[in-house]
């Protein structure tokens, strides 16, 4: 099948997932010599179409051949079939629509990028890190694992490995699936017009106004200094590297202080989203810009998130002018999340300091140190990896079934090393630690977005097995269980700066812990582990049912809204990614939080009968 058949049949069966136009809701099955057809009738006037297949993850169906019948004609090409389905739908949707069909077009090149270079950054990341990465320790090698992780499909968004706007010279220059390395460009900022947070020294390679060649009024004290991502210039990369990974060698040089001489310091070009930036806050023609770009850095699986060369424990996250994940969902910071993410990780410090039966098995990156200056594109944050890591195998969930180099599934590296082989006992074994803290939480009152991005599995050289987690800015808390848990440590009202993220409910809680740590992290590995053959769904999903219930019993009644809303229930909450992100405006679909935003699926972690049904 081709890549463009392929992303078909990814978008078609989210369409059906998210029920757009009605079509899971109010289709009828056709029994059909080639097999099932969802038909919908009328449909505007028309009669639609789809072939499917029982999938049973997140919806009942998904898609089986990549086309529709829009009354009788068959429509193929992903063009044409949005173009059908957009002429359905209702006349204030359809700039959305159009703009679904750019970000597919936008996608599928990307994806067709990915298969001709694929091979050469596999030879690359071998030649850097070594043939097998289950071997590949340390800080900077876990970002050979992040390249990895870049080239899989996203569980639920169909267009994921799009990046709206960006040229293919940009992408190869700048995102993960590349392992390129780039240096960052600075902007020095009057030093009262910054907010700043965190008790830490800056590292000693952050650099100042006058080492970035600036003569500025009143000195280094007086001005602040932001690092800026390229892309955030709109700007071409001087010496794009596709394909090609940094080296030590390279690193280094590009990372030492700026060479002699004073450049010409300047102003972003004008309508780039940095200019933009600087008028919106009255910065412009007080902010300069340093023409030298400094710090050589490499992207992470987030792209806007880079690690510094020679210091990989340290991670930038930085604003891009781009989005992802749907049109809406743009990757900037807004200064608000900065402040809900160090308030959400001093939480989770405070439940582990409680915990101690988690101690030194979840690990949590140092998220308290940031600034920003009044607007989504000046912002920074620096995050810092914990100590210890040096001899560790650190693996982002996502990267688990990604092919390695030689065709092999990461995870099959790491099963071979540290589990005799057995893709299933990793997976169990993962499931243990995993859903334990995780209901632990729950039971706490706390729900965290730690989707596969976020999560890393660290695996030390005993075998040993810990968690890493990152970016919590986006959790949900119930404000009553919490305090009752946490007594005094628990945090002041107004510590989350979104006030969405407390409320006195446990159906939010529910909902992400469902749709995050049930499907993202678990789910997804349940029916991947079953399509790559590494076991059977029936048993992946029998074991995580009973590792999730466990889990719940484990922290007793404070379960029972787990137990209720995702054991026992006859449906899940699913996010409905598309609708929100992408093919209708906020207003249109009542969507509060894009990444937060559902339909339902069925509940394939109910026990079955021996006819397969679900009891």
């Amino acid at each position: 099948m081709s890549t463009a058949e392929q992303l078909t049949l990814r978008v078609l069966s989210a369409l059906l997932r998210e029920d757009v136009l009605g079509l899971r809701t109010r289709g009828r099955l056709d029994e059909r010599a080639d097999g099932r057809w969802i038909v919908l009738d009328p449909a505007a006037g028309a009669t639609l179409a789809l072939p499917v297949a029982e999938e049973g993850f997140q919806s009942e169906y998904a898609a089986r051949l990549p086309l529709l019948e829009l009354s009788g004609r068959r429509v193929t090409g992903l063009d044409d079939i949005l173009a059908a389905l957009g002429g359905l739908a209702d006349p204030e949707d359809r700039p959305g629509w159009s703009a679904f069909t750019e970000e597919c077009r936008q996608t599928l090149a990307t994806m067709e990028l990915h298969d001709r270079v694929r091979g050469q950054v596999h030879t690359a990341l071998t030649d850097l890190y070594g043939p097998d990465p289950a071997h590949w320790t340390g800080p900077a090698a876990a970002l050979g694992h992040d390249t990895l992780a870049a080239y899989l499909d996203h569980p639920v968004y169909p267009t994921a490995r799009g990046r709206s706007g960006l040229t293919e010279t940009q992408l190869r220059s700048h995102a993960p699936e590349f392992h390129p390395a780039f240096e960052l460009r600075w902007l020095a900022v009057p030093a009262g017009s910054v907010t700043r947070h965190g008790e830490r020294p800056l590292p000693s390679w952050w650099p100042t106004p006058s080492w970035l060649g600036l003569d500025l009024e009143g000195g280094d004290a007086a001005w602040a200094t932001l690092p800026i991502h390229p892309l955030t210039l709109a700007a071409p990369p001087a010496a794009p590297r596709p394909a090609e990974p940094h080296t030590a060698a390279e690193s280094r040089t590009a990372t030492g202080a700026p060479q002699a001489g004073s450049p010409r310091a300047g102003s972003p070009p004008p309508g780039s989203p940095l200019a933009e930036a600087l008028h919106a806050t009255g910065l412009a023609g007080r902010a300069v810009l340093a023409d030298r770009p400094y710090l050589t850095v490499v992207p992470t699986l987030s792209m806007r998130t880079v690690a510094v060369a020679d210091d990989p424990t340290c991670h930038l996250k930085l604003p891009l002018a781009t989005a992802t994940l749907g049109r809406l969902n743009r990757r900037t910071i807004k200064p608000g999340t900065l402040r809900d993410g160090a308030a959400g990780q001093r939480l989770i410090e405070a439940v582990l300091a409680r915990e101690p039966r988690f101690a030194d098995r979840i690990l949590h990156a140092d998220e308290q140190s940031w600034a920003h200056a009044g607007h989504e594109l000046l912002a920074v944050l620096l995050r810092r990896q914990p100590a210890g890591l040096d001899r560790a195998v650190t693996v982002p969930l996502a990267a688990l079934l990604a092919p390695a180099p030689g065709g092999r599934l990461v995870l099959d590296h790491l099963a071979d090393r540290f589990h005799g082989g057995d893709a299933f006992a990793l997976y169990d074994t993962l499931l243990e630690l995993l859903l334990d803290w995780q209901a632990t939480l729950f039971g706490y009152g706390i729900a965290l977005e730690s989707h596969q991005q976020n999560t890393s599995l660290v695996l030390d050289e005993d075998g040993g097995l810990r968690l890493l987690y990152k970016d919590d800015d986006g959790p949900r808390v119930h404000t009553a269980r919490l305090a009752a848990r946490l007594g005094e440590l628990a945090p002041e009202p107004d510590a989350f700066d979104d006030a969405r993220i407390t409320g006195e409910e446990d159906r939010p809680l529910t909902d992400l812990f469902t749709t995050i740590t049930g499907h993202l992290c678990t789910g997804a590995l349940a029916f991947g582990l079953a399509e790559h053959g590494r076991a059977e769904l029936a048993d992946t999903l029998a074991l995580l049912r009973k590792r999730l219930t466990e889990a719940v019993d484990r922290i007793g009644p404070a379960g029972e809204p787990l137990r209720t809303g995702l054991l026992d229930a006859e449906r899940l909450p699913v996010k409905a990614m598309v609708t929100a992100g992408t093919l209708l405006s906020k207003q249109r679909s009542g969507a509060a939080d894009i990444n937060k935003h559902y339909t339902s699926g069925p509940n394939y972690l109910l026990p079955k009968g021996p006819t397969g049904l679900t009891r």
